[in-house]
């Protein structure tokens, strides 16, 4: 019966481990969300053209 009940209670621990972390990964892609829009909002306020690429190249060109 021990075995049973603690086996219970490790799956409702799980249970509330993946809820957490669900609810984490939703906070995250709302704001990844927030700031894509934020971004988007200075770009068209501007008057620059929005493409979705960046401006200028991560590195510099090899030769």
């Amino acid at each position: 019966m021990f075995e049973y009940t603690h086996q219970q209670v490790r799956a409702a621990e799980l249970i509330r481990q993946a809820d957490n972390e669900r609810l984490a990964r939703e906070a995250v892609r709302g704001r990844r969300a927030a700031r894509r829009e934020a971004a988007e909002r200075a770009c068209s306020d501007s008057g620059a053209p929005v493409d979705g690429r960046p401006r200028r190249l991560r590195s510099t060109r090899t030769a």
